[in-house]
């Protein structure tokens, strides 16, 4: 091997340090490398932390289409299209418009499905094999309905999901508010709920921490961190990352897990992917005196409510098109308020520990891109807002590509 590494995975998010994972306990040498001064340090940071099997829905699909109009002049606080002159923009846009027709919504809605029922099992793999503390439990989630019709759609889909292997139950308000007494304030506004029994929580941050050091300990694998990439150089027959500091890295296998980053490094291979950034927001909080400990995803806000250990974790919010990760005051303020309206006694307002802000990288089907790109070059990018659902089972997948194309 010429003292050379079997594999980089350039990028330590949950996507990234779960692709090492799967690599290395099949036996490949492994560097990983991230711009961060460590693991879980961008989109994983402090995202909604739910575990969301059940619940592989695209955001493409024939009711958001019908809200377009709506959507497109800013008439829905938490959604925001940020317009700019850009044909790759105007291309994702039109892509994501093919994508919102019934026929297609189904079948992308099973293609996640699959793999975040793989994510599962590959998690659940994982914990028998090396216990990680991040706040991991079978907490179960309530999608909670305002609307007749919004809940009239998501029961005629769950016969499709059940057929592909989840559980979900369609319950009255008050059948809700036995499973989480926390939505009692909410009685009065709920049309039903759908409750997925399966689905779990855990802190995306804590998981890539931990994951890391069982690999370093464990598998021998190698980590940079602090190390910005600034191309990809494939034109050999070992891929090369060329970083800023001017040291290369060389692989037989280089596997590009670094979100909407990967994306941009891409390009000027003449690999363009179709992702955009989706700016989503946070807050992380003490518990308030009605905190919820089912997942909560309340669907007419686009909001989560998720305990996670002893704080609570609020996330909503979708800015397409929003590359800055900087938290900007007004839409943080605009979760707040959207949350305290939904569930006013969730969290203590006043003992809010983080404000976060996070990219994520969103595809026109909400699939993500795993897929040789070059010889020696595997993607694992683009899992949009279920990255964290997703990671394991996108990680098993892009190790098998990744070994099946040097066979």
């Amino acid at each position: 091997m010429s003292g050379r590494d079997d594999a980089i995975v350039l990028g330590a998010g949950v996507v990234g340090v779960s692709t090492a994972y799967a690599l290395a306990r099949r036996g490949v040498a492994v560097t990983i490398v991230d711009r961060a001064a460590g693991p879980g340090r961008g989109a994983s940071f402090a995202n909604g932390g739910q575990l969301s099997y059940a619940y592989a829905d695209p955001l493409a699909s024939p009711g958001l289409l019908r809200r377009l109009p709506a959507l497109a002049i800013g008439a829905d606080p938490a959604f925001r299209l940020r317009w700019r002159a850009d044909p790759g923009l105007l291309r994702w846009l039109l892509a994501f418009l093919r994508n919102c027709t019934a026929e297609r919504f189904r079948a992308n809605t099973l293609a996640m499905l699959r793999l975040t029922l793989e994510s599962k099992l590959a998690l659940h793999a994982l914990l028998e094999r090396h216990p990680l503390a991040f706040a991991h439990r079978a907490a179960g989630k309530l999608h909670v309905f305002d609307g007749e019709d919004a809940f009239v759609q998501a029961r005629a889909l769950m016969p499709v999901k059940e057929n592909a292997g989840a559980r979900q139950q369609a319950l009255t308000p008050s059948e809700a508010i036995a499973i989480e007494p926390a939505l009692e304030l909410a009685r009065g506004r709920m049309a039903g709920a759908i409750y997925s029994p399966d689905d779990e929580v855990g802190d995306p941050h804590l998981f890539c921490r931990a994951l890391t050091e069982v690999l370093v300990r464990d598998y021998g694998v190698r980590t940079r961190f602090g190390a910005a990439a600034e191309r990809i150089e494939s034109t050999g027959v070992r891929p090369q990352l060329r970083m800023v500091d001017g040291h290369v890295h060389s692989a037989e296998t280089l596997v590009l897990c670094a979100g909407i980053g990967g994306a941009t490094l891409l390009r000027p291979l003449g690999v363009r992917p179709p992702i955009v950034p989706m700016k989503g927001y946070s807050i992380t909080a003490e518990p308030g005196r009605m905190a919820p400990r089912v997942s909560i995803t309340d669907v007419a806000r686009k909001l989560v409510f998720c305990r996670l250990g002893r704080q609570m974790r609020i996330a909503g919010l979708a800015e397409l098109g929003d590359g800055d990760p900087g938290v900007e005051r007004k839409r943080r303020d605009t979760l707040v308020a959207s949350a305290r309206a939904s569930l006013p006694e969730a969290v203590d307002w006043d003992g809010v520990i983080e404000n976060w802000a996070g990219l994520r990288p969103m595809t026109p089907d909400s699939l993500p891109v795993i897929a040789v790109a070059r010889p020696g070059l595997v993607v694992n990018i683009g899992h949009g807002a279920l990255g964290w659902t997703a990671a394991m089972g996108s990680g098993e997948r892009a190790a098998q590509l990744a070994l099946a194309a040097k066979e």
